[in-house]
């Protein structure tokens, strides 16, 4: 029989305690005394729970010690870590002046009308500034040029010129945020009671924005706050938490999408202001310069007068669960805006923030194929009403360690950055064994100067690209494991077809103990067997849970229809990052275990079994070309991090499991098909800074070991599960090789893109795809842009549309097969 499965009031995870009246949760170890648990929960041996007792709490967020080992210094010191968590809605009289029973009663009048938020902090004469900059008046005059060439000097400078200028005006007024310090505060006091009734706890750590505060008070350099972006909800959020703490509300870049009647008014008194989402959205599809001039002087303006800014680096909310790829228009203009002189330097935050469960529920209709609904009022009034019946568990926000962006650019001008390889020059002659093109490519690599300046332009681009990245990574790798992303992670990819709660319950327990690890934080804490419920509980009807006996045991399993399974997934990739080097040196493992064993049945052998060995450098070398393959899903790493060092940590860490282990006493007895590869890496594939050449940590004897894989049974368990992290997005890489054989003529992009959607969802309502969450829209435009970028679509433009095309490289069908044969080699059959 189906059961309910509920948490009460009782269960919440909070507890109040003496820090200045606010909620205190309980560390990650300090799981509450078994004794009193339920059943349930006796399964767990008491070597776990020491274990978990043993682990604490990391302090994520620090920036890189490579890139900015100055700002790492420069803010922290010890006793930060140890300030810990606090929750910023709960509010009563001990965070005010006052005292006594009208107090308690009046508590977040009280507080927000006693927060520092002031009329003068904020930007002044922006309008009449942005006209009067240079760069504006020289867009204004050549617009106005170009709009009537033909009339005299005298008469552009008093018709055109006048005419274009308003038209700049009335651009700008579309434009400008108009902060009202009173607006906030009265937002302030709403988003308290909003919050209260629709979140258990928002949770800060008390350390980190305490470097937050120090940098904006100490130091003479405006902070531009980097966050990823999950939610709508994302803007109000970042905005209260300063508030609350008495740091100056930042300028927002927001869409003009949410430029609506009403909504729009609110977000400007609140600091958004709004910018096209396509800047080229001239009729004739060309650059606007007016518009362009008009948002770098505005953006240069703020920062001059030192605002703070807020800009989303991904440019749109998430729909997988994993960051986006970085946009990087905003954040390039704050970066010229320095290197003209407009501002001697700028402080970077990123910002990592994680839900229990976003308020938007789920993006299912946009992963469905359907398109996405414009924003309106009456969307917004529909929203806030439907937050107000639900409640939505925990939040978890992470500012990580502010860093100079002057240094990190002196950083990057002191060390040699090496131009950027096409996917297409990295892994075509992998996969098809040839070299499409390679004295075209070097000619192209030639030719780039290497100023190391951004005056430079192909150096500019790539310092550009590699800020945004470094970025992302950092905010994603700095945000919190919710219990939501735990539990629907071990439902899809260890238990799918079911499993006993209290099987669950000790899965959950030891999944938590891995992650923190690994370094990366809990949002969460509290006895698991709660955090367990209450993760089923928001998970709502993607799972189904049934009872099994009289003694109240349940068994738990992911729902199989395609929606919930789309959602499990968006919240199962909230760790995705946390294993995804590990699994890909696992999915590399056992595609050199299958090439092995073809090669010697071909060779007249038996397959080879358990004693199988593996070079632990071939093995790395497979890894990094699957890495880049998945280059569009996830990185790996921050692009100051060699791909060589992050897969050797990860086969050490497999090492120290047991998962894979040296095999020492067989170093002589090669397999027969394995030849031994080159000490330096062919330059498709290398990965290896000078630097790290001329000073490596890793000795001949360790690049040259070789491998087995153990055969135990919880070691398999692991492994498998590593294997089942990647196999949807596999799955739906190889389906859309399959798919490629289909396109005998060229086609709009998105008609192709529909249409490759419709095969891989049909696939999964057949049940010919084993796992259903691989027919999602994102992995679909993921696809459709690897493979252009791998150089089997050819793009051309025509008419205006965009058409796609076999490329001469993979139109032979014996190239396509291989294609199809190297990603099958990855997947978990």
């Amino acid at each position: 029989m189906d059961v309910a499965v509920t948490i009460g009031p009782d269960n919440l995870l909070q507890v109040n305690g003496a820090d200045q009246g606010a909620s205190r949760w309980k560390q990650p170890n300090d799981d509450s005394d078994r004794s009193s648990s339920p059943s349930v929960l006796r399964c767990v041996s008491s070597t776990w729970k020491e274990g978990l007792l043993n682990r604490k709490r990391p302090f994520v967020g620090r920036c890189c010690h490579s890139c900015t080992p100055q700002s790492q210094e420069r803010l922290f010191n010890p006793s930060i870590p140890s300030l810990g968590l606090r929750n910023v809605i709960y509010i009563n009289d001990t965070h005010t002046r006052h005292r006594g029973w009208l107090a308690r009663r009046l508590s977040y009048v009280l507080f927000v009308l006693e927060r520092d938020v002031q009329k003068d902090m904020f930007a002044r004469n922006v309008v009449d500034n942005v006209l009067n900059n240079s760069r504006v008046e020289s867009a204004i005059v050549e617009v106005a040029t170009e709009s009537d060439p033909a009339v005299a000097e005298s008469e552009v400078e008093h018709k055109a010129v006048s005419k274009v200028r308003r038209k700049a005006r009335g651009f700008l007024q579309e434009m400008v945020a108009n902060i009202s310090p009173a607006f906030i505060r009265l937002t302030g006091w709403a988003l308290l009671k909003l919050f209260n009734g629709f979140f258990w706890s928002i949770q800060i750590h008390k350390g980190q924005l305490e470097m937050v505060k120090k940098a904006a008070t100490e130091y003479n350099a405006p902070l531009v706050f980097l966050p990823v972006h999950k939610s709508h909800i994302d803007y109000l959020l970042i905005t209260f938490i300063l508030f609350c703490h008495n740091i100056k509300a930042p300028h927002i870049a927001a869409g003009n999408n949410l430029n609506i009647p009403i909504f729009s008014t609110l977000i400007r008194k609140l600091g958004g202001f709004f910018i096209r989402r396509k800047l080229d959205e001239t009729p004739d599809g060309k650059k606007d310069v007016l518009y362009r001039s008009l948002l770098h002087a505005y953006t240069e303006e703020l920062l001059r007068q030192q605002q703070f800014l807020e800009i989303f680096l991904e440019g749109t909310r998430s729909r997988s669960g994993k960051p986006s790829p970085a946009r990087a228009g905003m954040l390039s203009i704050v970066v010229d805006a320095m290197c003209t002189g407009a501002i001697p330097d700028v402080l970077v935050v990123p910002v990592g923030i994680s839900y229990d469960r976003i308020l938007e529920g789920n993006y299912n209709s946009e992963q469905l194929g359907k398109p996405k609904k414009n924003e309106s009022l009456w969307g917004v009034a529909c929203g806030v009403f439907r937050m107000l019946r639900k409640n939505y568990g925990c939040v978890r926000v992470d500012f990580t360690q502010p860093f100079s962006l002057k240094e990190y650019l002196d950083a990057q001008r002191s060390r040699h950055i090496p131009p950027t390889l096409t996917l297409e020059q990295t892994l075509v002659p992998t996969i098809i064994d040839a070299q499409p093109n390679q004295a075209q490519f070097e000619g192209e690599q030639e030719e780039q100067p290497n100023i190391r300046d951004l005056s430079d332009e192909p150096w500019r681009r790539q310092f550009i690209s590699n800020l945004a990245k470094h970025v992302l990574f950092t905010a994603n790798k700095s945000s919190a494991i919710m219990s939501t992303h735990i539990v629907a992670c071990l439902l899809l990819y260890r238990h799918r077809k079911g499993v006993a709660l209290s099987k669950l319950v000790e899965d959950f327990f030891n999944m938590k103990e891995e992650i923190l690890s690994r370094d990366f934080d809990l949002g969460f804490s509290g006895n698991s067997e709660d955090v367990v419920m209450h993760a089923l509980h928001l998970l709502g009807n993607c799972v189904n849970v049934t009872s099994t006996n009289r003694n109240t045991e349940f068994a738990i399993a992911p729902s199989s229809k395609v929606p919930a399974l789309f959602e499990l997934n968006f919240y199962s990739n909230g760790l995705f990052h946390v294993f995804i080097s590990d699994a890909i040196i696992a999915c590399s493992a056992l595609a050199l275990l299958r090439e092995q064993a073809v090669s010697e049945v071909e060779a007249g052998g038996e397959q080879g079994g358990p004693g199988t060995l593996l070079s632990q450098e071939r093995l790395i070398r497979v890894a990094a070309g699957l890495s880049h393959f998945l280059t569009n899903e996830v990185a790996v790493a921050p692009p100051c991090q060699t791909i060589y060092q992050v897969f050797h940590d990860a086969v050490s860490r497999l090492i120290q499991y047991g998962v894979l282990y040296v095999a020492e006493e067989d170093q002589e007895e090669l397999s027969p098909t394995e030849e031994p590869w080159p000490k330096k890496f062919p330059e498709p594939l290398s990965w290896r800074s000078d630097e790290e050449d001329e000073d490596s940590d890793f000795g001949e004897e360790q690049r040259d070991r070789y491998l087995k894989v153990s055969m135990s049974p919880e070691h398999q368990e692991f492994f498998v599960f590593l294997q089942r992290l990647l196999s949807p997005v596999l799955e739906a890489y190889s389906g859309a090789a399959i798919f490629v054989h289909s396109l005998s003529q060229p086609m709009a992009e998105p008609e192709y893109t529909q249409q490759l959607f419709r095969y891989l969802l049909a696939r999964t309502e057949k049940g010919v795809a084993a796992y259903g969450e691989s027919a999602t829209h994102y992995l679909v435009k993921n696809t459709v842009r690897t493979f252009k970028e791998l150089g089997v679509l050819k793009e051309r433009r025509e008419n205006r549309v965009s058409l796609v095309e076999l490329s001469s490289t993979f139109l032979p069908q014996v190239n396509r097969n291989k294609l199809l044969h190297y990603i099958l080699g990855f997947t978990l059959l």
